[in-house]
């Protein structure tokens, strides 16, 4: 799982794949931030969904640093990462929605 370790969202993830049975490695991305080559997996895994274009961060960025590419961005600015990214085997999940929830067996 990668996000951050202040994210409420992913705190409430961890807990809730532990809670079912799950082994969850966290990673947060502020702190051990993610190679390009990480960067570009989640890219090319979730598209451009895995910007976060409700946070705080992006509100607060200039229209230059919104056109730019997805994996430089989120090495400029980790916390405009969508969160928790989550990938498991051949399951994956970006957010934690319900659908989310579901497709990792945690009740909604």
């Amino acid at each position: 799982m990668y996000g951050l370790a202040h994210c409420s969202t992913c705190q409430k993830a961890q807990a809730d794949l532990q809670d079912n049975g799950w082994t969850v490695q966290f990673r947060d991305v502020q702190k051990e931030p993610l190679s390009a080559e990480e960067r570009a997996a989640l890219v090319a895994q979730f598209g451009d969904k895995i910007i976060n274009r409700a946070s705080l961060t992006w509100r607060g960025m200039s229209d230059d640093e919104r056109a730019a590419d997805p994996v430089a961005m989120m090495g400029e600015k980790p916390s405009v990462m969508k969160r928790p990214a989550i990938r498991a085997d051949d399951l994956s999940g970006l957010g934690w929605t319900a659908n989310v929830k579901r497709s990792f067996g945690v009740p909604a």
